[in-house]
């Protein structure tokens, strides 16, 4: 098995902190720019699981870097240039303490609402009568607090401005970007056979500028069906045939956890690290039509300190 990257150490030119997340490590280079590199840690149900997946983080932050190009018409974002498969270099932006979350149906934590007899979500009203995996009239904003530690907050738009996490005038702004954002996802998915069921968005503001942060549209932030199918699946009452985190989700439930306190998180095998890691490519290869190209495994640490001090020795 590939070796994963669960934790980086790096010290480069002019690093002024380092933010360790659940998944990305941030380097703040001089309060000028961000280096992210994606590791291949997983997490779920706000808990970092012990062991790595690998490739993963390629995954992710080669999805992100295409679906950045592909959306930056729409909403200006923090990118400058992707030096390894695994680094993001990026603006250094002020974040909102929002996460915009964006439901085009009815699944995952709205779902499990919806089926405890609960009709609205962040202050926005469901339809009665709905099924699981079943579209929405029109998708839904559902945003969450930004948790530094522990579970995000759903949190109502009412509630945000009213705290003064965000102003009035911006958070429409986000949600207008936010609905093209998904609008936009949603075409290039069904292009190719899927379906962009939710995702979420992070915005951050430089320079009175509202930036797109982070990453998007890939299987940590988003959820995708398989466009084939679906209809007969859901007319069937059978389960979506999905590419998303919510498999690992759904494995580690059925091994007893939830995230809960006192519970165990389950072994995960190299067998089943190793078939989570063929899920992650096999997303990447169906959302971008691109062939996966594994990235050097030997001495990863060594190549992306390499890379990303180069670039930034460019940059500074």
């Amino acid at each position: 098995m590939a070796q994963a990257v669960v934790k980086t150490d790096f010290n480069f030119p002019k690093q002024v902190s380092v933010y360790n997340g659940k998944v990305r490590d941030v380097y703040n280079i001089n309060d000028q720019f961000l280096v992210m590199i994606v590791s291949d840690r997983i997490s779920a149900f706000d808990v970092v699981l012990p062991e790595g997946i690998p490739y993963k983080g390629q995954v992710l932050n080669q999805i992100a870097d295409k679906f950045l190009d592909a959306t930056s018409d729409i909403v200006p974002n923090w990118k400058i240039d992707v030096p390894d498969p695994m680094v993001t270099i990026g603006h250094f932006v002020e974040p909102y303490q929002v996460e915009m979350v964006i439901r085009g149906y009815l699944t995952g934590h709205a779902w499990r609402e919806y089926k405890t007899g609960k009709r609205e979500i962040c202050g926005v009203p469901m339809p009665e009568g709905m099924k699981e995996h079943q579209r929405f009239p029109q998708p839904i904003i559902t945003p969450t607090t930004k948790a530094h530690e522990g579970h995000d907050e759903d949190i109502s738009r009412e509630e945000i401005i009213k705290q003064g996490l965000v102003s009035k005038e911006e958070y429409e702004k986000l949600e207008e970007y936010t609905l093209a954002l998904f609008q936009r996802g949603t075409e290039i998915a069904e292009k190719m056979g899927l379906i962009l069921v939710d995702t979420k968005y992070e915005f951050g503001r430089k320079d009175g500028q509202i930036y797109l942060i982070d990453e998007i549209h890939t299987p940590d932030s988003s959820r995708y069906f398989y466009l084939e199918g679906y209809q007969e699946r859901q007319d069937k009452g059978e389960n979506q045939k999905q590419l998303s985190k919510e498999f690992v989700r759904e494995w580690l439930m059925k091994n007893g956890f939830q995230g809960e306190e006192g519970q165990k998180v389950p072994e995960i095998t190299e067998e089943f690290a190793d078939q989570v890691s063929e899920r992650y490519i096999e997303l990447y290869e169906s959302i971008t039509g691109d062939k996966f190209v594994k990235a050097d495994a030997d001495e990863v640490a060594a190549r992306i300190e390499k890379n990303v001090t180069s670039k930034l020795n460019e940059l500074l």
